[in-house]
């Protein structure tokens, strides 16, 4: 098989399951590379990603480690097996891996949710705020280079488009609807955005309030995407040097629990929609 130069975000994250099944089952890589009768480097390709695995192996794979989880299985199979090339691909070479990753991440998730303080989830941002976004980065960014970001966001909203209807919800702080992103007509074309994308039966936004008080222990900001099953749950954090994809179990589990806390602190959604629809109009 040939070996990989960039394994994506996804193919990685199959890697490290089976990483993760090993050890938990206490066999060396050179016990499993016996067990398929392959070499160790072989085995070592595969938990790092840069080889891929058939189905056949897998399964093998997880019987050896006594994994009997097999929901779990299945859905490692359909990572495997998957030779998908999505619309993202077009943008291999010309935008940074983290943004393919994403959208490859988004593309196969069971359910999106967003928590966001300063600004408007991704999922949810018009053009004309997008671009203004990527035109303050800093080092700046070429004209090729801003069009082509842009043109990747507004891609990445067809997971919440009619014809794919993937259960979202948005957790946004009022401070991010009040900042005024691109000036006054692009905020609220913006906020206007919200409101109409907000009426989807499977599209919630809720409003993190001004009035809320203790909130400080329980700000995170996230992307979190729902796999095939929890355990491929995955968490995107955005850092000072990239994005993190998080996909620990213990660290999920802590995710999911920051979520539904700031959910249950938020506005409900019919109060979230008068606040917007007030802000929308005094600008």
């Amino acid at each position: 098989m040939t070996t990989r130069r960039e394994p994506t975000a996804r193919q990685m994250r199959l890697a490290a399951e089976l990483r993760r099944l090993r050890d938990a089952s206490g066999f060396s890589a050179k016990e499993s590379a016996a067990q398929l009768g392959v070499s160790h480097v072989q085995i070592s390709h595969i938990e790092s990603g840069l080889s891929g695995v058939s189905e056949d192996r897998l399964r093998r794979l997880a019987s050896h480690y006594a994994c009997t989880d097999g929901e779990f299985i299945d859905a490692l199979v359909a990572v495997a097996t998957d030779r998908t090339r999505g619309w993202w691909e077009e943008y291999r070479g010309l935008l940074p891996a983290a943004f393919l990753d994403l959208s490859e991440l988004e593309h196969h998730a069971a359910y999106r949710w967003d928590v966001d303080f300063l600004h408007i989830p991704g999922l949810l941002q018009t053009e004309g705020y997008a671009r203004a976004l990527f035109s303050r980065r800093v080092p700046q960014l070429t004209e090729n280079e801003l069009e082509l970001r842009v043109r990747h966001r507004m891609h990445r909203r067809v997971i919440i488009g009619a014809e794919r209807a993937v259960p979202y919800e948005a957790l946004v702080h009022e401070a991010a609807l009040r900042i005024r992103v691109g000036g006054r007509a692009v905020s609220r074309a913006q906020l206007n955005r919200i409101l109409e994308l907000s009426e989807a039966d499977h599209v919630t936004v809720r409003v993190i309030p001004f009035e809320l008080e203790d909130f400080a222990d329980i700000t995170a900001a996230m992307v979190y995407a729902g796999g095939a099953v929890p355990k491929l749950d995955t968490v995107l954090r955005d850092g000072p040097h990239g994005s993190v994809f998080i996909d620990s179990e213990a660290q999920l589990g802590v995710f999911r629990t920051l979520f539904r806390r700031v959910e249950a602190a938020s506005l409900d959604p019919a109060g979230s929609r008068d606040l917007i629809l007030r802000l929308a109009k005094e600008l």
